[in-house]
């Protein structure tokens, strides 16, 4: 049976291939990361323009995001997994062509509802990305899986950040159908780069694919640290979905009368965050994975209190806003080391069951942080982020050290 070791390249590391992968490799992984989650995020400032062209409430315009990770959860579930059971470069080809069209019909869009499904239709398939990071995990050496990973993540997390700036000032400058025309021209061109780029990468399994379905809720069953690591996320993401949805309802509100513009330029402070990035795949490396994971938990708590008491402060919900940003970027790079050791011939099955995990809490934080929002405003709002982390920190405190365990691989996924 093939693995992803027997189609590493098989140049020696040099300054321009740290660690034993290509540094124009890692740096296109990373890229196309981004591009393609960020096509979950684009329509977050374009609501309020979207409830006036289709004429629909504002909390009927959130449910568009809400769908779209709907669809992303869909495609985690049931399309990443291929990537142990298909050639991986032929995979992203046939899912960024879908993108494309799906975008094209989003962008095309004359009545919400198709607006909705082709939003549903391009997160499902924008789970391009999670296909690519288990594919880096892949090509890297044991000793250096954190930091790659870490790279490519930074690019990914990078991406969520910078999308709602991009659209802001796309749809400022052009409208809001020029940025899911865009974006679609953008997929397009990735999905020709990707396929000139990327190595051959065999299948890791034979199984049928309902198999590889089964074996894939299986893996939650047989390996306990990925429940965990997918309910810390869950619980972060969560947190970091209630504060990026309803932010920009603070920022344009009487208190600080923001654009949309601004509100745009404002996200790019939260992208100071994907900084952390490399330095979480660092401290993975190094064996810290729980003690950071647990620091990770504190720091998102004190940042939502930070922006609850200085609500009026737009400088001390920028700082918020990196710190939130900081501590999700580290357990999630921190999970991921965890998982993708779990198994390495199931790593696209695991990393599967772990983004859908984390974005089912996404998907929850986007709406519940939108019903708290108007209902107990920015404060109430405040004191839901912070108990998601301290949640997740409480659980923390029953997890024990198991080195032996995690490092074993399992056979019963194959």
């Amino acid at each position: 049976m093939s693995t992803s070791s027997d189609l590493r390249p098989h140049k020696p590391a040099s300054p321009t291939a740290p660690h034993g992968v290509p540094g124009w490799l890692v740096a296109l992984l990373a890229v196309a990361s981004g591009m393609t989650v960020a096509n979950l995020y684009y329509a977050q400032p374009l609501l309020s323009s979207l409830s006036g062209v289709f004429h629909i409430s504002t909390a009927t315009a959130g449910s568009l995001i809400t769908l779209t990770q709907v669809g992303y959860v869909i495609g985690m579930l049931f399309l990443v997994p291929l990537g142990d059971r298909l050639e991986k470069r032929n995979l992203i080809t046939v899912l960024l062509t879908v993108t494309t069209l799906a975008l094209v019909a989003a962008g095309l869009a004359t009545s919400f509802p198709v607006l909705l499904i082709a939003s549903l239709v391009s997160g499902a398939t924008s789970v391009v990305a999670q296909v690519l990071v288990p594919f880096a995990a892949g090509l890297a050496p044991d000793h250096a899986r954190g930091r790659i990973v870490g790279r490519v993540m930074s690019g990914l997390l990078t991406g969520i950040l910078l999308s709602r700036t991009v659209s802001s000032l796309v749809s400022d400058v052009a409208g809001w159908r020029v940025v899911f025309l865009g974006s679609a021209a953008l997929m397009a061109l990735l999905a020709v780069a990707l396929r000139a780029a990327l190595p051959r990468h065999a299948p890791t399994t034979t199984l049928p694919y309902h198999h590889v379905l089964r074996s894939t809720f299986r893996l939650v069953r047989t390996h306990p640290a990925l429940l965990r690591r997918g309910l810390y996320q869950a619980a972060m993401f969560g947190a970091f979905s209630a504060f990026w949805t309803t932010v920009s309802f603070v920022l344009t509100g009487p208190r600080f009368h923001y654009s949309s513009i601004g509100v745009g330029v404002f996200a790019l402070v939260g992208a100071a965050g994907a900084a952390v990035a490399p330095f979480a795949g660092h401290w993975a490396d190094r064996g810290l994975v729980r003690p950071m994971t647990g620091l990770a938990f504190v720091v998102a708590a004190l940042a939502f209190a930070l922006a609850g008491f200085g609500g009026h402060s737009v400088i001390a919900i920028g700082l918020a806003a990196i710190l939130i940003d900081m501590a999700v970027q580290t357990t999630l790079i921190l999970g991921q080391h965890t998982v993708y050791q779990l198994d390495p011939a199931a790593r696209a099955r695991l990393n599967s069951a772990f983004i859908a995990m984390f974005f089912v809490g996404g998907a929850i934080g986007s709406q519940l942080g939108s019903v708290v929002y108007h209902s107990g405003g920015w404060t109430g709002l405040t004191i839901l982020g912070a108990v998601l982390p301290l949640a997740a920190l409480l659980y923390w405190t029953t997890e024990r050290k198991q080195p032996a365990a995690a490092a074993e691989p399992a056979t019963a996924s194959r």
